[in-house]
């Protein structure tokens, strides 16, 4: 009965002080995602790639939406309705976790070594320890980063990534206007397809001109706007604002939602523009790297490659005036630090959603859980950058192929498959959760279906790509982990009933609400 009396208040302010979820999400992209990958790929494709920006973007954006209303509506998180999927209780359950094991101290790594190739840069020490000093220099900046780590929490890190987007989105739309891009160019690489192509120079650089193409174009895919453990993230830290019903007590049943959801409703507004404002800012950001890479670097054949990753940006405003070349190290070394510190801090949001569902369903303490977390990604990202240097001091240029081929593959299924997954199960998750008034509107739905199709098209065709043989591997492989793991714990659990099995306990839409 408390569960009906409970009171949600009425959403407050001024729809721009409702900005806070998204903008960490839109931060985690902007480093690597806009700095890196849309520079590359102005320089690479020019302007004909903004179309499939653009519609990455919208894919993305109706991901966010559809995955979260109903965490907003009844305050049960999406990844508990997965444990209702046909076959053992959990089992993408466990995917996902197995792959989030794995794959963050890999990104963490990534993000810090980046970090260290533009104080490499600066410091005029690219050359060093053979050409590993950004290695080192991202030990440094993760080690500094996990000190405020620790002394941070979901308020910290909202004030941190806010401060970030809002300051970097002013010097993007300075610099914009400042290089003079072919604006009629950009308008039609924005609104008219245009199959991309590699560039006649693309052999200058045989690591890029011996990847097929569309793993080139879908690996952007993938780091756009964030992955799909970001949209989960941003899912979780929804429970921290308190929204609507997240983070509060779950409802028994939608039979309570019919009687009146009038004030969960009104927080639906509040996520569609914390969602449309920071997909808004990545689409901006998108833009301004993509027609610096197309007027500055492709005419001069130059591409963010090795340890040049953030250093020949500088030329987007050093061509204006020298002087302008330290407001670019500072903007730079702002979004990429922001994207390894929120990196670090997603990962936690994720275990705290993940490892009770797939578990004995109690919730582990909070403090511990954080700690455990992030101490596990920070040393992984710490041996990461260690075995870059290691394979430097033997003489060799590059990251290891090991780390190589664990990292694209990963990479694809956690930014493009992953979305699929997730877009694909959220109809099915409304259909079991809410009762028909308060579902997705029919166009948001389809646009959901379609998005999940695509991005599960777009998936498949790299993994096959790369090799038919190596994609089936990777599929069944990843599939069985998952499944062996979830009968596994089916079994260790015994006859107990599994958490959030109960007919109420996840407001599934009863018989009873049906009528």
């Amino acid at each position: 009965m408390t569960t009906q009396k409970q009171e949600i208040p009425q959403p407050s302010g001024r729809w721009w002080t409702w900005v806070g979820p998204g903008a960490i999400v839109a931060s985690l992209t902007i480093g690597a995602g806009e700095l890196i990958f849309s520079t590359t790929a102005g320089a690479l494709f020019r302007y004909d790639i903004l179309w499939f920006f653009l519609l990455t973007l919208v894919a993305k954006w109706v991901l966010v939406v559809a995955t979260a209303r109903s965490f907003v509506l009844t305050g049960v998180h999406p990844l508990e309705r997965w444990r209702a999927l046909p076959g053992p209780p959990g089992w993408l359950l466990w995917i996902f976790l197995l792959l989030a094991v794995a794959c963050f101290p890999v990104w963490v790594g990534f993000h810090a070594g980046t970090v260290g190739s533009l104080i490499a840069h600066v410091t005029g020490t690219s050359g060093a320890i053979h050409h590993a000093a950004h290695y080192v220099w991202g030990m440094l900046a993760l080690a500094l980063t996990m000190g405020l780590v620790f002394k941070g929490g979901y308020a910290v890190l909202e004030r941190i990534q806010l401060a970030v987007v809002g300051l970097m989105l002013v010097l993007v739309l300075i610099s914009l206007f400042l290089i003079h891009p072919d604006w009629g160019a950009m308008v039609r690489g924005l609104l008219f397809p245009t199959v991309p192509r590699y560039p006649d120079w693309i052999s200058e650089y045989p690591a890029i001109a011996q990847r097929p193409l569309w793993v080139e174009v879908i690996t952007y895919v993938g780091v756009l706007g964030g992955s799909g453990y970001d949209y989960l993230a941003y899912v979780s830290y929804l429970r921290d604002k308190q929204w609507g019903r997240a983070g509060r007590t779950p409802l028994p049943s939608a039979a309570h939602l019919v009687s009146g959801a009038s004030r969960e409703r009104a927080w639906l507004k509040v996520l569609y523009v914390d969602a449309t404002v920071s997909f808004a800012a990545v689409l901006i950001f998108s833009l301004v790297f993509v027609a610096c890479g197309a007027t500055i670097l492709a005419p001069q054949h130059k591409v963010p490659v090795g340890s040049n990753l953030l250093s020949l940006q500088a030329e987007f405003l050093t061509g204006i005036h020298p002087w302008l070349g330290p407001v670019y190290f500072v903007g730079a070394f702002l979004a990429m630090a922001g994207t390894l510190y929120g990196t670090i801090e997603v990962s936690p949001a994720i275990m705290r959603e993940l490892l009770p569902l797939v578990g004995n369903g109690r919730q582990p303490d909070s403090a511990a859980l954080r700690t455990g977390t992030v101490s596990w990604v920070a040393v992984g990202g710490f041996a990461v950058l260690g075995a870059s240097v290691g394979w430097a001091l033997l003489g060799h240029r590059g990251s290891p192929p090991l780390l190589v081929e664990i990292l694209t593959p990963a990479n694809l299924f956690t930014g493009v498959l992953a979305c699929g997954f997730i877009s694909l199960l959220n109809p099915w998750i409304e259909r079991r959760a809410l009762p028909e008034p308060l579902r997705m509107p029919v166009a948001l739905r389809w646009a959901g279906l379609l998005s999940g199709l695509c991005f599960l098209a777009l998936g498949f065709k790299a993994y096959a790509d790369q090799g038919p043989r190596r994609a089936i591997l990777m599929a069944v492989g990843t599939l069985l982990a998952g499944w062996a793991c979830a009968v596994w714990a089916r079994r260790r659990a015994g006859s107990a009933t599994p958490p959030g099995s109960g007919p109420n306990s996840t407001g599934d839409v009863t018989q009873e609400s049906k009528l």
